[in-house]
């Protein structure tokens, strides 16, 4: 296959992927309700800021993104360094299994979890329930991006700091952790995102108050297509789309 062929195979390939996103942006722009083009418009743009059901789940979800990530990028980077000094191979191959156990069945076993846990803390489903999910399947991608990096490091630079007089935690924080910060800004932005995106674990670890927003659009969709639902997913596939960018342009610094 000559060039000619591998670069109209990419161009099928990135249209079979992104045609569809086109037209649901385009669409969010039309003036009418249904996919006939009846004129320009900002009508449903403007609506999302009065529907106080999409306003309220699109706060929760920015806090549980926040605070899942911040959660997530800590714990993930310790994780990743800890492991990484220990060079346990079988350790670091189990964090995949994380990553390839289906939603469905890592959802059913954190309620079942939470559930059991419950009757001794006499606590109820709800935002806490939700960031802690959202901890637990974002610690996965944390650790793998960060030790990606760390697997480039030359640990003579931590000796050379502990041989000038440097202490570990003061090598730590002086010379790795600046190596890591494109890693760690990367891993960051790669949790919000799966955070963000989250339905089908969320959906089962939730509360009545703590509605995030796939679950409205999810709920809206079950009820009619709605003009709306495109305004809300072009929102949601440019914002996520340019974290998804400027992940990978640190990931390769």
């Amino acid at each position: 296959m000559g060039r000619r062929g591998l670069a109209f195979y990419a161009v099928a390939v990135y249209a079979f992927l992104h045609i569809p996103l086109l037209i649901l942006a385009i669409f969010s722009f039309n003036n009418s309700k249904f996919t006939l083009w009846q004129g320009f418009s900002l009508h449903w743009y403007t609506d999302i800021l009065h529907d106080r059901d999409l306003m309220e789940a699109a706060a929760n979800s920015l806090i549980i993104g926040i605070v899942a990530t911040i959660l997530a990028t800590a714990c993930g980077t310790l994780a990743a360094y800890a492991l990484w000094k220990r060079s346990s191979t079988w350790i670091s191959s189990s964090l995949y299994l994380s990553l390839v156990t289906p939603e469905i069945v890592t959802g059913v076993s954190l309620l079942a979890f939470f559930q059991f846990a419950f009757r001794f803390l006499h606590l109820r489903l709800g935002m806490h329930t939700v960031i802690l999910a959202h901890v637990g399947f974002s610690l996965a991608y944390v650790v793998v991006v960060v030790l990606a990096r760390l697997r480039t490091f030359d640990p003579a630079l931590e000796e050379a700091a502990l041989d000038l007089g440097a202490d570990e935690l003061t090598a730590f924080r002086r010379v790795t952790l600046p190596f890591l910060a494109p890693a760690i800004a990367a891993a960051a932005m790669l949790a919000f995102t799966v955070s963000i995106d989250d339905y089908v674990i969320t959906s089962l670890v939730a509360g009545v108050n703590s509605q995030t927003l796939p679950m409205v659009i999810y709920a809206l969709a079950r009820r009619g297509v709605s003009p709306i639902l495109n305004a809300v997913s072009t929102i949601i596939v440019v914002g996520l789309g340019a974290l998804v960018l400027i992940s990978e342009r640190l990931r390769a610094r």
